[in-house]
Order: structure tokens, then C-alpha cells, then sequence
């Protein structure tokens, strides 16, 4: 038992110090947009930083998306063939594409590059003091800076993983058209008779929650940043490491619910 007691503390400790940054975060995010609501941000901030967060993540988002639904249409393809059931590989390939992979990997490739985007521009003006000199000329970085910041990610990360859906289902049919003789009439008629919208939505809704989940840890590791672009660059690390693992494991946790329901 004596053995086991520093492994227990240190466990322990972990796990108070994952719910003290929960709760960090939660807070900054919660007073960002409610200053935001209460005095009436500037409409042009949100708008450019949506703007400037979906077009520059849209060629990353088309290539992703493409290699995805072919990638996808193949492995399945492989397996169906087997069966004599390769006729099945459009409605297979796009329910998996709008159910899992076309959120998750939006998230997790143009999550990350958004994230890691923010989270070094902020910090680098936590360590040049800027925010310090916003703070002093009147205004609210958590107002001017934070909530336009993860209004941006909410809104755009559904956006881009529309377009990687229809981009992956467009990758998918050229692949089972060139690869297994099926036709893109069957392709498209086999997804019209078998994907349901709410497949469709329920792989939009978790876009909405991964984006204001990346905004939010993406500004709190960049508002807390210190020690000059050392300090940066390990900011810019924590912040892809720690949205990795948040979609990830908060993709389990809306897959249980939608499916519950």
C-alpha cells in the first residue's frame, strides 16, 4: 500500500489540476462572451475573424476532406467486395464520413491549425505586453480579443465541415466509380435512399461544440502566456496536444448521447 500511495497522489493530483484548467477555461470563455452580449461588440470583429478562420482553413479543408472520402470508399470497397456487396459503398462511405470522420478530422487537422494560429498570436501579444496596453487604453481584451476569437471558431468549424462533406462524398464516387465500377448514379442513389438527415446534423452539432471548445482553450492558453516566444512556442504546443485530446474524448461522450436519443 506504501507503494502505491505516491502513484495514487500523483493521480490525484492530475486530476485536480484537469478540473482547475476546466474550470479556468469554462470561466474565460463564459465572461468573454457574456461582456461581449452585454455591450454590444462590434459586429465587424466577429465577422473578420470568421472570415479570416474559415478561408484561410478552406484549402486544407478541401485537400483533407477529398483523401478522406477515398480513403474511406476503398477500405470499404476492399470489405464489401468480399460479400459481393461493393454496391453498398456509397451509403457506408458517407455515413461514416458525416457521422465521424468529417467532423473529427475538421476538428483535429483544422482545429489544431487554428488553434495553434491563435494561440500564438495572443500569446505573442501577452508577451509583448499589447494586452497590458489594451487594458490600459479603455477596452476589454476578453471583449475585443477573446470572444470574437471563439464566436469565429464556433461558427466556422460547421461551415468548413459542410464543405469537407461534400468534398469527401465527391472523393468517395470517384473512387468506387474508378476503382469498383460503381457508377455515380448508383453511388448517389444508394446515399439518397439510406443517409437521413439526421446524420447529417448530428455530425454538424459536434462541429459546433468541437469549435467553441477549440476557441476557448486556444484563448486561454494564449491570454496566460509567459516568457517571451519561448513561452510561445510551448503554449502553441499545449494548445494542439490539449485539443487533440478534448475532441476526442468529447466525440465519444456527444456519439453516446446522439445515439441515446
Amino acid at each position: 500500500m506504501n507503494a502505491l500511495a505516491p502513484a495514487i497522489g500523483w493521480v490525484g493530483h492530475a486530476v485536480d489540476g484537469a478540473i482547475s484548467h476546466v474550470g479556468e477555461i469554462a470561466t474565460l470563455a463564459g465572461r468573454s462572451l457574456g461582456r461581449a452580449v452585454k455591450r454590444h461588440a462590434h459586429f465587424r470583429l466577429f465577422v473578420y475573424q470568421v472570415l479570416q478562420i474559415g478561408l484561410r482553413s478552406l484549402p486544407l479543408a478541401i485537400a483533407m476532406s477529398a483523401f478522406a472520402g477515398m480513403v474511406l470508399a476503398f477500405q470499404f470497397g476492399v470489405g464489401l467486395e468480399r460479400f459481393g456487396a461493393k454496391l453498398f459503398i456509397g451509403q457506408t462511405t458517407v455515413t461514416a464520413l458525416f457521422r465521424e470522420l468529417g467532423p473529427i478530422l475538421t476538428a483535429l487537422v483544422v482545429g489544431s491549425r487554428v488553434g495553434s494560429g491563435i494561440a500564438a498570436e495572443l500569446g505573442g501579444m501577452a508577451v509583448t505586453e499589447q494586452i497590458d496596453a489594451v487594458r490600459a487604453l479603455g477596452a476589454d481584451p476578453l471583449e475585443r480579443l477573446v470572444a470574437p476569437r471563439i464566436v469565429a471558431c464556433t461558427l466556422a468549424l460547421p461551415l468548413l465541415a459542410v464543405v469537407c462533406d461534400l468534398v469527401g462524398t465527391g472523393g468517395g464516387m470517384l473512387v468506387a466509380w474508378g476503382q469498383y465500377g460503381v457508377s455515380p448514379t448508383l453511388f448517389l442513389h444508394g446515399v439518397y435512399d439510406f443517409v437521413t438527415i439526421d446524420d447529417f446534423t448530428s455530425g454538424l452539432f459536434k462541429t459546433v461544440v468541437f469549435g467553441f471548445l477549440i476557441g476557448a482553450i486556444a484563448c486561454f492558453e494564449g491570454m496566460r502566456t509567459t516568457g517571451g516566444t519561448e513561452g510561445v512556442g510551448r503554449a502553441t504546443t499545449r494548445t494542439v496536444v490539449a485539443i487533440a485530446i478534448t475532441v476526442l474524448a468529447t466525440d465519444f461522450l456527444l456519439t453516446k448521447i446522439l445515439v441515446s436519443l
